[in-house]
């Protein structure tokens, strides 16, 4: 038996002749800064007590005190 392989429509680009619309713009990566208050799926809420710009933020969870990388699908802004 043969596996399919996946559809590739995701990974053709648009041409501005398309009589299609157009993707929709990706969403901008959220920034953080300190003190900001956050909350993550797994660990609860916290304040960012540092910023590594691009690369990561470290946490105050309270127990815990945790370096994320970003972007995290996971932790958000409050």
């Amino acid at each position: 038996m043969v596996a399919m392989k996946p559809s590739r429509a995701e990974t053709r680009r648009y041409l501005p002749t398309s009589p299609f619309k157009a993707p929709a713009p990706a969403p901008p990566a959220e920034t953080f800064a300190v003190h900001d208050q956050v909350t993550h799926d797994k660990y609860g809420l916290g304040v960012i007590l540092g910023v590594e710009d691009g690369i990561a933020v470290l946490v105050d969870f309270g127990p815990q005190r945790l370096r994320i990388p970003v972007p995290c699908a996971k932790l958000t802004k409050l």
